[in-house]
């Protein structure tokens, strides 16, 4: 593709497009390597300046990354979901084609915080289920969740099979309770030494975390989820329509 000959401002546009294209039509690859800013400005006779705010738009985008010292590489192209208020995450992985897998880290009995007492209506050191699990998106770590239950409501849900079987399945399936509202909270946070380890990234690593309660018809607050995500992996949608 010859883009030499023409103005700055369109030599720009056109070499954005070039690589645009060539990422969306999966000629370059996650994690493939692109040519340097120089090699670029001798391929296509154009400054450094402009490869340099082309490459900049394309990594603000997060359509490439850099690794400092080794260059500028495809990155990993994004998962497209709605929050967790709207769908499980495990039903729209699997719909759109991805396999999914669950790692259980633990489920125990504790006594709940003041802060997540007051979320879910209830007194702080009222006994609540506690689950965190890893969910992993074709074999790669996707987020992790926790999710808080009130133990007077789902009596021994976690003597339950909660790894094959959506929380939710059994929300409404064995104890009656199906959530008609949702509150959504999103944030950037920076991981923790433990977090990035069991998503497969540096300590320090920016995460998407949606903090999500469900409520009944009858306005019952009935379940607290916290949710990490990897904000390299995925882009979530929030909807809404106008009362």
């Amino acid at each position: 593709m010859d883009i030499s000959g023409i103005g700055p401002r369109t030599l720009q546009s056109q070499l954005y497009e070039y690589i645009y294209k060539k990422i969306k039509n999966e000629e370059l690859i996650p994690h493939h390597k692109i040519p340097s800013e120089n090699e670029l400005c001798a391929m296509f006779s154009i400054s450094r300046t402009t490869v340099r705010t082309v490459l900049s738009q394309l990594v603000s985008e997060q359509l490439l990354y850099r690794i400092a010292g080794k260059g500028t590489f495809v990155a990993e192209k994004k998962i497209d979901a709605v929050t967790i208020s709207q769908k499980g995450m495990r039903e729209q992985l699997e719909e759109i084609g991805y396999e999914t897998e669950t790692l259980l880290l633990n489920k125990e009995e504790v006594p709940v915080s003041a802060n997540i007492a007051a979320v879910l209506g209830i007194k702080p050191g009222e006994i609540v289920y506690k689950i965190s699990r890893v969910r992993y998106a074709n074999a790669v770590p996707l987020s992790i969740t926790t999710n808080y239950l009130p133990k007077t409501l789902f009596p021994g849900i976690i003597n339950q099979d909660i790894n094959s079987t959506p929380i939710c399945d059994l929300q409404k399936d064995i104890y009656g309770i199906v959530a008609k509202r949702g509150k959504e909270t999103l944030e950037s946070v920076v991981a923790t030494s433990k977090e990035a380890a069991l998503l497969g990234v540096a300590k320090g690593f920016q995460f998407l975390l949606l903090n999500c309660t469900l409520y009944t018809a009858e306005n019952l607050p009935f379940e607290h989820s916290k949710v990490v995500f990897r904000g390299d992996r995925i882009k979530l949608e929030v909807c809404f329509d106008r009362l």
